[in-house]
């Protein structure tokens, strides 16, 4: 009976012990679980740094600590800064129904205390608005910011329906006096205008400079010369602006997308300009004729004066001025006169068929090497080369300089005729003649003439 009383008694320990070992780690986690709870619980109430929700931090200041947070953090905060615009607005429309019951004994400091509510409420949507941008660039829920965003917008819309003529005369004129409001803005303008004068100065000298640096490179045109020179001066002027804007805390990412859509308009109802501006850039690449070339395109002949990217402008030897499109001009045949720096100057000289055909190349050969202006090499060329229908024909063909074309070709037909007159050659001119015959009966009967 003993031993099983002592039995049971070692059974009880044993039991109570192995109780003690189940139930102690488990009171350990629920201890260690408690602590967690609370830690997340109070992360919920911190969802977002401190003092983010104060209106003390400066703007600029408050931009930049925004860098950093989540989209789960912005949230939060984008609720307590509508909140604080809702209690902004409030008390600016608590002050202005004030001012109103008053009516016309509402004193100078009840305007001024509502002027001041206007201006801290201006500070704290600039915040909010700060915030909802964050909130939308870092990919936000589009619904949850078309909310807030609406929000203020229905806040502005609403008020400025509500308020008097007076009221809003007041509202503009505390605005044009603000240092936040029309005197801010009157700096900017002048700063963009100062710096878009300074920005014309700055390109025209980086133009010049990118002319000196083009002009440096073997083997460029003119043409593109003078256009990579403009384009470092439209680009220095774009950039420039950018800067600024941004500078001047102006979001220019919209920027980009107004002008990206612009362009795809732009170019569709633009098209026949583009064409032009593809064939300018065609022609300043390939380089068929540069400024100061005399050129026939299209029927029309004279010296290349400019050539922009939409048209080639040419003046003709009587000083006409010709402007041609681009796409006309690439897409025609180009005769480039003066791209050599020699020419032939081809000329036709007849003789009588009663003339010494040996004495007129002689004098003909006489005359071509007299001129001090025709190169020996390439050597003349000076032959018959027609028996035409009222003369002998010679072919004259001396080498000359490109800028000497026209000089030599007066020259030697003006010396020729000398010549000939001198050495008793004819140059025959076009003749008719009349033969008459009479009939059986005598009667004179008028042929045909025959040239």
């Amino acid at each position: 009976m003993i031993t099983c009383f002592h039995v049971m008694t070692r059974w009880s320990i044993a039991l109570i012990l192995s109780l003690l070992v189940v139930m102690i780690p488990l009171t350990g986690q629920a201890q260690t679980a408690a602590p967690s709870a609370d830690a997340q619980n109070g992360a919920e109430t911190q969802a977002y740094p401190p003092r983010l929700d104060d209106l003390s931090i400066g703007l600029a200041e408050f931009r930049l600590r925004l860098l950093p947070l989540t989209v789960d953090e912005l949230m939060p905060l984008a609720e307590a800064w509508r909140d604080n615009a809702k209690d902004a607005t409030q008390a600016v429309v608590e002050q202005l129904v004030q001012i109103r019951d008053e009516g016309a004994e509402a004193t100078e400091e009840q305007k001024q205390a509502r002027s001041a509510l206007v201006e801290q409420r201006k500070a704290v949507f600039d915040r909010y608005s700060a915030v909802v941008s964050s909130l939308e660039v870092k990919g936000g829920d589009p619904a949850l910011v078309e909310r807030l965003r609406t929000y203020k917008s229905a806040i502005t819309v609403e008020e400025k329906a509500n308020l008097t003529a007076t009221e809003i005369m007041n509202d503009v004129l505390d605005w044009i006096v603000s240092p936040d409001g029309g005197i801010q803005v009157a700096l900017r303008i002048a700063v963009i205008i100062g710096a878009f004068l300074g920005l014309l100065i700055v390109a025209r000298i980086a133009k010049v400079w990118a002319r000196r640096i083009f002009g440096r490179i073997p083997n460029l045109s003119k043409l593109l010369h003078g256009f990579l020179a403009m384009l470092v001066y439209w680009l220095t002027i774009a950039i420039g602006l950018m800067i600024v804007l941004a500078a001047l805390g102006v979001n220019i990412t919209p920027l980009f997308a107004l002008v990206g859509g612009a362009s795809f308009i732009i170019a569709f109802a633009m098209q026949d300009t583009l064409g032009n501006l593809a064939a300018g850039l065609m022609i300043m690449i390939n380089r068929p004729f540069d400024e100061g070339d005399y050129v026939n395109i299209g029927g029309k002949g004279g010296t290349v004066r400019k050539v922009s990217v939409v048209s080639t402008t040419i003046a003709t030897p009587d000083n006409q001025v010709i402007i041609i499109p681009n796409s006309k001009v690439w897409g025609d045949v180009i005769t480039n006169v003066t791209a050599s720096e020699t020419r032939r100057v081809d000329m036709v000289f007849g003789i009588g068929y009663e003339d010494s055909i040996e004495r007129a190349q002689e004098v003909l050969e006489s005359v071509v090497s007299e001129h001090p202006m025709i190169l020996s090499d390439p050597e003349p060329l000076i032959r018959v080369n027609e028996l035409g229908e009222s003369s002998v024909n010679f072919i004259v063909r001396p080498w000359v300089r490109a800028q000497d074309y026209w000089e030599v070709y007066w020259d030697l037909t003006a010396k020729v005729k000398e010549v000939f007159d001198a050495n008793g050659l004819t140059i025959p001119f076009p003749q008719t003649e009349m033969r008459i015959k009479g009939d059986a009966a005598g009667n004179k009967v008028l042929t045909a003439p025959r040239s």
